[in-house]
């Protein structure tokens, strides 16, 4: 007996099928039967699943003789379901990478419940991914498992069976089974919950739920919609047999009122003909089955005067006010379009007034990442110039919900506000590692120092001008205007400094320094990196490893690149990994990681911290190696797609070439690279000894004061020199427990 029944219909999914199907059996939890149904499809699916079924003895082929719809579709994979638990998955939906052992993880937890509630993405044909926006109801704080009547707030998401995993057992005692026509779900979704001993919840996603441009059911014109009131009359059905169920009328009622009122309102679905039908027997459902003298419930007013002139059958009224709304809605969104754009006038006429008033000399302006929070090269300056200047005042541009990482002694500027237009004004010194707002006129006798974030692998600048794909900007003129505004350009490195004054050629001068954020690698204590690691939830003896790979221009939707269930099942229970995505992702919804040897560092406020808890770093092609191989500590580069990469966006070498230490290809040859040893043998000691002589000549603990001294203090005679590379001592990893054998022999380039 599998411990899953997978059941998965499928009808002119052909392009999808495969994909769904694949994300089944590569679950890493294999303990399951696949039942792909075929109903009767007049496209490829039936020879689709044959395939599958023939090649995997756990995917159970079922094919109709007539095309019966989705509901008897599942019925027929139910009929042949052997599992402890019951999944249901649309043939072109996908489960998500390790959603099964999530789930048995979870039902394990909770003690086997009768129901148990997962969550979802939407998953756009444009390449977006989209978690529920009810996800928090999913939260799986109090008891383990409970009856709906403790969360009946799960009523209120989206009542699909695909959502879900039923005990097989509790589905045959309570005789479930889906209906024909449209919205099946209904009444299996409703009893399934209402009856249910035991509910339990998974605050994951387990389910990417695509939305299709064209071809869904949901949005194809037709009468068929009208089968929603065949499947309430079910669920109303239903409660009429179970008394005990009666209290749940008046949440159901609402339900199915906002469900009539969405349909009503969606244009694509009902055709023209049948609307008036389709509001008369709205009302008559929704007068049949209110409950009498039942109290009313907490509604918005606007729900409460939607559902109740449906329930009058007022069309005309309804339609109406629905007008009126629109209308009011508009003229609202109108309004503040037209506030803002006076506000925005106000402020700019403000700042050239603000332009007119003399300059603070003591005053110095920071950001850094686009009114990110308190971090990289603008972050070590400001410290510093605060020690070595303490009568300077500082200010940081920052979006208020980073305002919590600023330290106490900086001002924080909310950006686009009065305060915001009087420090761009007026400071002396302007700061950042991106560009400032482009309204920014620069005034004599202002300095503006650009410290840049990384050093370039990838091509930037003007050197993008063939490449209108990769490029964030195809405003290359207001990119050098911006350029022009630069008194200094910091480089980390000599390669930096030969690219950034071709790709982004103007006046501004050059300060070879090395980077200021790379200064606490010279200057951190272990005992500071033994309290860092602890913070992050490093176990103690644990081999950390960063896993910090870069974006991806040639697509839009985020990369996966790594199973890290099975590499850490591989690699065994000394290894640990830190994952840190990148910015370009912060908004993008994350891919839950839920093995407690993987740390979701992606949030953390300092990369540099990161750096120095960990005892090596895996990348793809980002800058952040460059600084690594300050630290002098093993970097792996995992290059899975490097030709498609340097196609899309282009490189100013071949990496593979000059490494900082081993290059795995693929996710096989990254474990052995771990497992053998190699990633801190004396090949990779080699190799990185070359990459540091190339890329780290200024990086010594010092660039945050040269950089004061000579942009803010003006002390050029007192700027600290370089300190020879072989005469550095950076901060050392924490002593681990386990020593690898160093060998010399493996996967170089």
């Amino acid at each position: 007996m599998p411990r899953f029944s997978v059941i998965v219909p499928a009808y002119k999914v052909q392009a999808y099928l495969q994909e769904t199907l694949d994300s089944v059996l590569s679950q890493s939890f294999p303990d399951l039967e696949l039942i792909a149904v075929d109903d009767a499809s007049p496209d490829a699916c039936g020879s689709i699943i044959d395939e599958y079924a023939a090649r995997d003895p756990r995917v159970t082929a079922v094919h109709l003789a007539h095309n019966l719809g989705l509901g008897p579709a599942r019925n027929a994979g139910l009929a042949r379901a052997s599992g402890d638990y019951l999944l249901f998955l649309d043939g072109d939906d996908t489960l998500a990478p390790g959603a099964l052992r999530a789930i048995t993880d979870r039902l394990k937890d909770t003690g086997s419940p009768d129901v148990l509630v997962y969550d979802y993405a939407r998953a756009f044909w444009t390449g977006e991914l989209v978690r529920n926006r009810l996800a928090h109801r999913l939260s799986e704080e109090g008891p383990a498992s409970f009856r709906l009547a403790d969360r009946p707030a799960l009523l209120g998401m989206l009542m699909v069976v695909w959502n879900k995993a039923y005990r097989r057992e509790y589905v045959e005692r309570e005789g479930l089974e889906f209906p024909p026509g449209f919205y099946e779900d209904t009444p299996w979704t409703y009893p399934a919950l209402l009856a249910a001993e035991s509910v339990a919840v998974l605050d994951r996603v387990c389910v990417h739920y695509r939305q299709r441009r064209t071809g869904s059911i949901l949005t194809t014109t037709s009468r068929r919609h009208l089968d929603v009131f065949d499947q309430y009359d079910r669920v109303f059905g239903y409660l009429a047999t179970r008394p005990g169920l009666e209290r749940w009328r008046p949440t159901v009622h609402r339900r199915m009122a906002e469900h009539f009122c969405a349909l009503y309102a969606d244009r694509r679905r009902l055709p023209r003909a049948c609307r008036a039908e389709f509001f008369q027997r709205a009302s008559a459902l929704l007068r049949r089955y209110r409950a009498a003298g039942s109290p009313p419930l907490s509604l918005p007013r606007t729900d409460r005067i939607r559902h109740l002139l449906m329930r009058l059958g007022v069309r005309r009224t309804y339609r109406t006010l629905s007008v009126l709304r629109a209308a009011a809605l508009a003229a609202g969104r109108a309004g503040v379009s037209l506030w803002r754009g006076l506000r925005e006038s106000a402020l700019r006429l403000y700042y050239r007034g603000q332009r007119l008033l003399p300059l603070r000399p003591e005053l110095a302006v920071f950001s850094a990442y686009w009114h990110g929070g308190y971090a990289c090269n603008p972050a070590a300056i400001e410290a510093k110039l605060r020690e070595l200047a303490p009568r300077m005042r500082t200010a940081w541009i920052c979006d208020p919900r980073h305002a919590a990482t600023l330290p106490a002694q900086t001002a924080v500027l909310r950006p686009g506000s009065p305060a915001y237009w009087t420090a761009l004004a007026r400071a002396t010194y302007l700061t950042t590692n991106v560009n400032f707002e482009r309204a920014l006129v620069k005034r004599p006798g202002q300095v503006l120092l650009q410290t840049q974030h990384g050093t370039p692998l990838k091509r930037v600048g003007l050197d993008l001008q063939d490449r209108p794909a990769a490029t964030p900007t195809t405003d290359f003129a207001g990119l050098l205007r911006g350029a022009d505004q630069w008194d200094y350009l910091l480089s980390s490195n000599r390669h930096s400094t030969l690219v950034w004054e071709k790709a982004i050629p103007s006046s501004y001068t050059t300060l070879e320094y090395g980077y200021p954020r790379n200064d606490a690698f010279h200057r951190t204590t272990p005992d500071e990196v033994t309290a860092l690691r602890e913070r992050l939830g490093v176990p103690a003896g644990s081999t950390a490893i960063l896993y910090a790979p870069t974006h991806r221009d040639y697509r839009r939707s985020r990369p996966r690149h790594l199973d890290f269930e099975r590499v850490l099942r591989d690699l065994g229970p000394r290894f640990t990994i830190l994952v840190r995505t990148h910015l370009t992702y912060a908004d993008a919804p994350a891919e839950p990681l839920d093995h407690p040897r993987l740390v979701d560092v992606s949030a953390h406020p300092s990369v540099e911290e990161l750096c120095l808890a960990s005892d090596a770093l895996v990348t793809d092609y980002s800058s952040l190696m460059f600084d690594y191989a300050t630290l002098d500590r093993p970097i792996v580069i995992h290059a899975d797609d490097w030709e498609a990469y340097e196609a899309a966006r282009g490189t100013y070498f071949d990496l593979r070439a000059c490494p900082p230490g081993a290059i795995a290809r693929t996710e096989d040859e990254l474990v052995d690279i771990f497992a053998t040893g190699h990633w801190r043998g004396s090949r990779s000691a080699q190799l990185r000894a070359a990459f540091r002589s190339c890329f780290c000549s200024y990086d010594d603990g010092h660039a945050a004061e040269r950089v004061v001294r000579r942009v803010f203090l003006n002390q050029a005679t007192a700027i600290p020199p370089i300190t020879p590379l072989e005469d550095r001592r950076p901060t050392p990893a924490a002593p681990s427990p386990v020593q690898e054998p160093a060998l010399t022999a493996g996967l170089w380039p």
